[in-house]
Protein backbone atom coordinates (compact mmCIF):
# COMPACT_ATOMS: atom_id res chain seq x y z
CA UNK A 1 0.00 0.00 0.00
CA UNK A 2 1.40 3.46 -0.87
CA UNK A 3 2.94 5.34 2.05
CA UNK A 4 2.93 9.13 2.22
CA UNK A 5 4.93 11.42 4.47
CA UNK A 6 3.63 14.84 5.59
CA UNK A 7 5.64 17.77 4.29
CA UNK A 8 5.30 21.48 3.56
CA UNK A 9 4.68 23.44 0.34
CA UNK A 10 8.18 24.94 0.52
CA UNK A 11 9.74 21.51 1.01
CA UNK A 12 7.97 20.24 -2.11
CA UNK A 13 9.38 23.14 -4.13
CA UNK A 14 12.84 22.50 -2.66
CA UNK A 15 12.67 18.83 -3.64
CA UNK A 16 11.66 19.56 -7.23
CA UNK A 17 14.31 22.28 -7.57
CA UNK A 18 16.99 19.93 -6.21
CA UNK A 19 16.01 17.21 -8.67
CA UNK A 20 16.11 19.68 -11.55
CA UNK A 21 19.49 21.01 -10.40
CA UNK A 22 20.90 17.52 -11.02
CA UNK A 23 19.82 17.71 -14.68
CA UNK A 24 22.36 19.26 -17.02
CA UNK A 25 21.59 21.39 -20.06
CA UNK A 26 18.12 21.98 -21.42
CA UNK A 27 15.35 19.96 -19.82
CA UNK A 28 11.57 19.71 -19.85
CA UNK A 29 9.69 18.88 -16.66
CA UNK A 30 6.08 17.73 -16.34
CA UNK A 31 3.98 19.01 -13.46
CA UNK A 32 0.96 16.80 -13.93
CA UNK A 33 -2.28 17.46 -12.15
CA UNK A 34 -5.94 18.34 -12.44
CA UNK A 35 -6.62 22.06 -12.45
CA UNK A 36 -8.04 21.64 -8.94
CA UNK A 37 -4.59 20.50 -7.74
CA UNK A 38 -3.07 23.79 -8.97
CA UNK A 39 -0.14 22.37 -10.97
CA UNK A 40 0.48 25.82 -12.48
CA UNK A 41 0.99 27.28 -9.00
CA UNK A 42 3.57 24.64 -8.16
CA UNK A 43 5.32 25.09 -11.50
CA UNK A 44 5.41 28.87 -11.03
CA UNK A 45 7.01 28.50 -7.59
CA UNK A 46 9.64 26.11 -8.90
CA UNK A 47 10.32 28.36 -11.87
CA UNK A 48 10.73 31.37 -9.63
CA UNK A 49 13.17 29.54 -7.39
CA UNK A 50 15.20 28.39 -10.37
CA UNK A 51 15.40 31.87 -11.85
CA UNK A 52 16.48 33.26 -8.49
CA UNK A 53 19.36 30.78 -8.53
CA UNK A 54 20.42 31.95 -11.98
CA UNK A 55 18.92 29.22 -14.17
CA UNK A 56 16.59 30.09 -17.04
CA UNK A 57 13.11 28.71 -16.40
CA UNK A 58 9.66 29.12 -17.94
CA UNK A 59 6.20 27.65 -17.38
CA UNK A 60 3.88 26.37 -20.10
CA UNK A 61 0.21 25.82 -19.31
CA UNK A 62 -1.35 22.85 -21.04
CA UNK A 63 -4.43 25.03 -21.53
CA UNK A 64 -2.41 26.82 -24.19
CA UNK A 65 -2.35 23.51 -26.04
CA UNK A 66 -6.05 22.76 -26.34
CA UNK A 67 -7.42 21.72 -29.71
CA UNK A 68 -9.97 23.92 -31.50
CA UNK A 69 -13.48 23.72 -30.09
CA UNK A 70 -14.72 22.09 -33.30
CA UNK A 71 -12.56 19.06 -32.44
CA UNK A 72 -12.70 18.88 -28.67
CA UNK A 73 -16.46 19.50 -28.49
CA UNK A 74 -17.43 17.31 -31.44
CA UNK A 75 -19.27 14.90 -29.14
CA UNK A 76 -20.64 17.51 -26.76
CA UNK A 77 -19.39 19.72 -23.98
CA UNK A 78 -19.16 16.95 -21.36
CA UNK A 79 -17.82 13.90 -23.15
CA UNK A 80 -15.30 12.16 -20.89
CA UNK A 81 -13.61 10.17 -23.66
CA UNK A 82 -13.06 13.31 -25.71
CA UNK A 83 -11.55 15.02 -22.69
CA UNK A 84 -9.07 12.19 -22.25
CA UNK A 85 -8.19 11.68 -25.89
CA UNK A 86 -8.67 14.79 -28.06
CA UNK A 87 -9.08 17.79 -25.76
CA UNK A 88 -5.37 18.65 -25.56
CA UNK A 89 -2.79 18.64 -28.36
CA UNK A 90 -0.14 16.41 -26.79
CA UNK A 91 1.41 15.66 -30.19
CA UNK A 92 1.84 19.37 -30.82
CA UNK A 93 3.39 19.77 -27.39
CA UNK A 94 5.85 17.00 -28.18
CA UNK A 95 6.78 18.50 -31.52
CA UNK A 96 6.93 22.20 -30.64
CA UNK A 97 8.31 22.00 -27.11
CA UNK A 98 10.03 18.75 -26.14
CA UNK A 99 11.57 17.93 -29.51
CA UNK A 100 12.10 21.50 -30.64
CA UNK A 101 13.98 22.65 -27.55
CA UNK A 102 16.28 19.63 -27.74
CA UNK A 103 16.91 19.64 -31.48
CA UNK A 104 16.67 23.30 -32.37
CA UNK A 105 17.16 25.20 -29.12
CA UNK A 106 13.78 26.93 -29.26
CA UNK A 107 10.23 26.28 -28.12
CA UNK A 108 6.65 27.49 -28.56
CA UNK A 109 4.84 28.77 -25.43
CA UNK A 110 1.31 28.03 -26.71
CA UNK A 111 -0.52 26.98 -29.83
CA UNK A 112 -4.21 27.83 -29.22
CA UNK A 113 -6.13 30.41 -27.21
CA UNK A 114 -8.79 28.50 -25.31
CA UNK A 115 -10.79 31.65 -24.50
CA UNK A 116 -11.05 33.06 -28.03
CA UNK A 117 -10.78 29.69 -29.80
CA UNK A 118 -8.17 31.06 -32.17
CA UNK A 119 -4.49 30.59 -32.81
CA UNK A 120 -2.38 31.80 -29.91
CA UNK A 121 -0.26 33.78 -32.38
CA UNK A 122 2.92 33.62 -30.33
CA UNK A 123 6.46 33.28 -31.62
CA UNK A 124 9.08 30.66 -30.92
CA UNK A 125 11.34 31.45 -27.96
CA UNK A 126 15.08 30.82 -28.00
CA UNK A 127 16.25 28.53 -25.21
CA UNK A 128 19.37 29.16 -23.17
CA UNK A 129 21.92 26.38 -22.76
CA UNK A 130 20.54 25.51 -19.32
CA UNK A 131 16.86 26.21 -20.06
CA UNK A 132 14.22 24.53 -17.90
CA UNK A 133 10.67 24.36 -19.22
CA UNK A 134 7.94 23.27 -16.81
CA UNK A 135 4.78 22.02 -18.51
CA UNK A 136 1.83 22.10 -16.13
CA UNK A 137 -1.62 20.62 -16.61
CA UNK A 138 -3.78 17.50 -16.59
CA UNK A 139 -3.05 14.04 -17.96
CA UNK A 140 0.54 14.66 -19.06
CA UNK A 141 1.69 11.24 -17.91
CA UNK A 142 0.92 8.18 -19.98
CA UNK A 143 1.30 10.03 -23.31
CA UNK A 144 4.74 8.78 -24.27
CA UNK A 145 6.15 12.26 -23.76
CA UNK A 146 9.85 12.09 -22.92
CA UNK A 147 10.10 14.43 -19.97
CA UNK A 148 13.37 14.68 -18.05
CA UNK A 149 11.50 14.72 -14.75
CA UNK A 150 7.85 14.12 -13.88
CA UNK A 151 5.98 15.52 -10.90
CA UNK A 152 2.38 14.54 -10.10
CA UNK A 153 0.14 16.71 -7.93
CA UNK A 154 -2.63 14.28 -7.02
CA UNK A 155 -6.04 14.47 -5.38
CA UNK A 156 -8.52 11.88 -4.22
CA UNK A 157 -11.57 11.76 -6.46
CA UNK A 158 -13.70 13.11 -3.62
CA UNK A 159 -11.43 16.11 -3.09
CA UNK A 160 -11.14 16.74 -6.83
CA UNK A 161 -14.93 16.84 -7.08
CA UNK A 162 -15.16 19.27 -4.17
CA UNK A 163 -12.50 21.64 -5.52
CA UNK A 164 -13.56 21.54 -9.16
CA UNK A 165 -16.14 24.13 -10.30
CA UNK A 166 -19.57 22.57 -10.77
CA UNK A 167 -19.59 23.10 -14.54
CA UNK A 168 -16.32 21.16 -14.84
CA UNK A 169 -16.97 18.27 -12.47
CA UNK A 170 -17.75 15.99 -15.40
CA UNK A 171 -13.97 15.94 -16.02
CA UNK A 172 -13.17 14.29 -12.67
CA UNK A 173 -14.02 10.68 -13.67
CA UNK A 174 -11.94 11.13 -16.84
CA UNK A 175 -8.99 12.39 -14.81
CA UNK A 176 -9.33 9.51 -12.35
CA UNK A 177 -9.49 6.93 -15.13
CA UNK A 178 -6.44 8.35 -16.88
CA UNK A 179 -4.39 8.51 -13.67
CA UNK A 180 -5.16 4.85 -12.94
CA UNK A 181 -3.84 3.87 -16.37
CA UNK A 182 -0.68 6.02 -16.35
CA UNK A 183 2.84 5.27 -15.20
CA UNK A 184 3.93 6.67 -11.84
CA UNK A 185 5.67 10.04 -11.64
CA UNK A 186 9.21 10.52 -10.39
CA UNK A 187 7.78 12.67 -7.60
CA UNK A 188 4.21 12.35 -6.38
CA UNK A 189 2.65 14.82 -3.97
CA UNK A 190 -0.84 14.44 -2.57
CA UNK A 191 -2.48 17.87 -2.60
CA UNK A 192 -5.81 17.24 -0.87
CA UNK A 193 -4.72 19.84 1.68
CA UNK A 194 -2.53 22.34 -0.22
CA UNK A 195 -1.08 23.81 2.97
CA UNK A 196 -0.25 20.29 4.24
CA UNK A 197 0.88 18.24 1.22
CA UNK A 198 2.10 14.67 1.56
CA UNK A 199 5.00 13.17 -0.37
CA UNK A 200 4.84 9.61 -1.67
CA UNK A 201 7.79 7.77 -0.13
CA UNK A 202 6.87 4.15 -0.88
CA UNK A 203 4.62 2.62 -3.54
Amino acid sequence: MPRFSPTTPDAVVDLVVDRIAALEGRCVVAVDGADAASPITLADKVSGRLRASGRAAAVISLHGWVRPASLRLEYGHEDELSYRTVWFDYDGLRREVLESVRRHGRWLPAIWDERTDRSARVSMVDASENQVILVAGPMLLGRGLEFDLTVAATLTERTASRLTPENQRWTVPALTTHAAQSEPADIEVKMDHPDRPALLVER
